[in-house]
Formats: C-alpha cells, sequence, structure tokens
C-alpha cells in the first residue's frame, strides 16, 4: 500500500481558511486497491453454456482512497473513496458510479464513531464476514442465493466501540424524498460477540419502497468457530419481501487451511413460504493457493438445484450469473 503524507496540505488549508493559530495534526492517505481476473464457464442457463473473462470474481476489483487525521483529544476524522471497475474491458462498475463501491467520511472517538455517505449495510458485513465461507464471492457466493442488501446510498452510521468483545453498528439510508420520511428509507442494525475462537453476530435490515406502502426485512443470525484444523460457519436468515413474499434461509459451511492451501466448502438452501415453493439449494467447493502475501490463485465450481420454477443462478462477487452452474478460475492481487 502506498501512503502519502498530507501534513503540509493540510497546514495550507488551515492557513487559507485563517485558522492559523489552530494546531494541525499531520494527516495521511493511503492509496489501495484489488486486482481480480478469472475465466468463468456458466452453463444451465435459457441461451446455453458461455465461456467469459471476468473482472472481480473472487473480489471485485477496485481502486481505492483512504485517510485519516488525528484531531487531539481522542478525536480523529477519517474518509474513504473506493472505485469500482472492470478489467475485463476497463470499464467502471456499480453501474458507472465513480466511487460506486464506497464513499464516506466520519469521526471517531472513544464512544465510537459517525460516518456519512454510501456505504456497506451492517446486515451485508455479517453475511460477507461470518457467515460465508466464500466471503460473497467466487461461485460459492451465498448472494447468488440468500438477500445480502449489499450498499445503502445516503447513509448515517453510528458503530460502537468494542467492550468486553461486544461491538454493534446501526444505520439508517435517508430516503431523501419530499413530504415524506419513510418513502426509500432504509434501516439496518448489527451486533458482534467475539470470543476467543467464536464469534456470534446478528444483523437486522428494513427497507420501505418509494410509496412506503410496503417494505422488505430480513433478520440474520450466524456463527463461525475456529477448530483449529478448519473454521465452521452456519447461517440463519428470515425473509419478508414485497406482495407477502416470504422465506427462510439457511448456510453452513468451512474452510480448511493447509500452508498456502485453503479449502472451501459450503451449502445453501432457500425455503419459500409462499404458496409457490419456488426452494432452491447450492452446494459449492473453492480453492485457494498464495503465491505471496498479496497474490493468490484461485478455483470455485458452484451448482444450484431450483424448484417450482425458481430461477437462481450462480455468480460470483460481482456477476450475477446465467445458468445454474458455474465454474471459475482466476488470480487475485491485492495492493
Amino acid at each position: 500500500m502506498n501512503r502519502i503524507t498530507r501534513g503540509s496540505v493540510a497546514v495550507g488549508m488551515a492557513a487559507a481558511m485563517g485558522a492559523s493559530g489552530a494546531a494541525w495534526a499531520q494527516s495521511s492517505v493511503t492509496v489501495y486497491g484489488v486486482a481480480d481476473a478469472g475465466l468463468v464457464r456458466e452453463s444451465g442457463g435459457a441461451a446455453g453454456s458461455v465461456t467469459n473473462v471476468s473482472s472481480g470474481v473472487a473480489s471485485g476489483s477496485r481502486l481505492g482512497f483512504k485517510g485519516k487525521e488525528d484531531l487531539g483529544g481522542g478525536l480523529a476524522a477519517f474518509f474513504q473513496l473506493e472505485n469500482g471497475m472492470n478489467l475485463d474491458n476497463g470499464s467502471a462498475a456499480q453501474g458507472g458510479l465513480l466511487f460506486g463501491r464506497q464513499a464516506y467520511v466520519g469521526l471517531s472517538s472513544a464512544a465510537g464513531s459517525v460516518t456519512l455517505g454510501r456505504q456497506y449495510s451492517p446486515y451485508y458485513k455479517v453475511l460477507r464476514d461470518v457467515a460465508d465461507p466464500f466471503c460473497i464471492g467466487l461461485a460459492g457466493n451465498a448472494g447468488n442465493i440468500m438477500v445480502t442488501n449489499t450498499r445503502v446510498d445516503n447513509m448515517v452510521q453510528y458503530a460502537l466501540p468494542q467492550w468486553h468483545g461486544l461491538t454493534a453498528e446501526v444505520a439508517v439510508g435517508m430516503g431523501e424524498v419530499a413530504g415524506s420520511f419513510e418513502r426509500n428509507r432504509a434501516y439496518s442494525a448489527a451486533a458482534y460477540y467475539t470470543q476467543g475462537k467464536l464469534v456470534v453476530a446478528g444483523a437486522w435490515f428494513q427497507r420501505q419502497n418509494a410509496l412506503a406502502t410496503d417494505q422488505t426485512r430480513n433478520a440474520l443470525l450466524t456463527a463461525r468457530y475456529h477448530f483449529g484444523v478448519l473454521e465452521a460457519t452456519v447461517g440463519y436468515a428470515h425473509n419478508h419481501g414485497l406482495a407477502g413474499a416470504h422465506s427462510d434461509d439457511v448456510v453452513v459451511g468451512a474452510i480448511v487451511p493447509l500452508g498456502a492451501h485453503r479449502f472451501l466448502v459450503s451449502y445453501v438452501r432457500h425455503d419459500d413460504k409462499t404458496r409457490a415453493a419456488r426452494d432452491a439449494s447450492q452446494w459449492a467447493l473453492g480453492y485457494t493457493y498464495t503465491l505471496s502475501k498479496r497474490t493468490d490463485l484461485y478455483a470455485a465450481y458452484g451448482h444450484i438445484n431450483n424448484s417450482n420454477g425458481a430461477t437462481f443462478k450462480v455468480g460470483n462477487a460481482t456477476e450475477s450469473g446465467s445458468g445454474n452452474r458455474a465454474t471459475n478460475l482466476g488470480i487475485r492481487h491485492v495492493f
């Protein structure tokens, strides 16, 4: 990671704003990113099989900037700007947004931190970091079947500091509709308990529709335990969608590290509780080989069984997929 000292810039800004008498602490900016590309073979779709060179198969390719300034008295200002990109054709990801992955600014202190901007929801981070051994990537992505609630625009988030293994986050995404407080508004919260090799986490997400006449709601409970020879994960989600949709999801998986090798396995089950009973199940295998602390090779295979007209597809970290089976082979470099 490249670090650029910004102390002189901060001093110049202070003078320009007439604050030359204030004491300004030195700050820094970090430039970072992920370059990820691989071969993706998808089959089982209506249009037939397809082979792609895809970007962001294991982790979304990105270029980011983050910085922090110590303001004194335990208070600090920080920011993060993260652009998503497609290595296969050089285009911008997230619909062409300049910083579509994340864009926020905040303050932190001993009492916690507050951030404002486009951010990952607390619900998504619990699913990614605790429940899913594939970390919402590769063909084993639990989000192929489960609701992820990935990002929220116009979000205000408060994160509590850790206390005896406990920490929590609460967030509100402003709907920004004139004359209505609830239209398009999103709410999310998460709580974590970490004790030794055990992590237990719960999360909740709710979003109003454009007219505030209906809403989606998702509750997630998950755990991860490190047995030494492997890490085991489990998660359960209870979902209420629009127009009476109702379902339950279960994910179980494991990570087996063997030196430079990592083996991944997971099973995801979706139970549609409506009369349509459009159920689905996904099983997946994955493998990564570490070439260095920044570069790894990966391979994965995922298969979905759809029932009663369900149409779930095997995607990866950035693509929704085209069929019910997919194979991935690629390389990821983190800088």
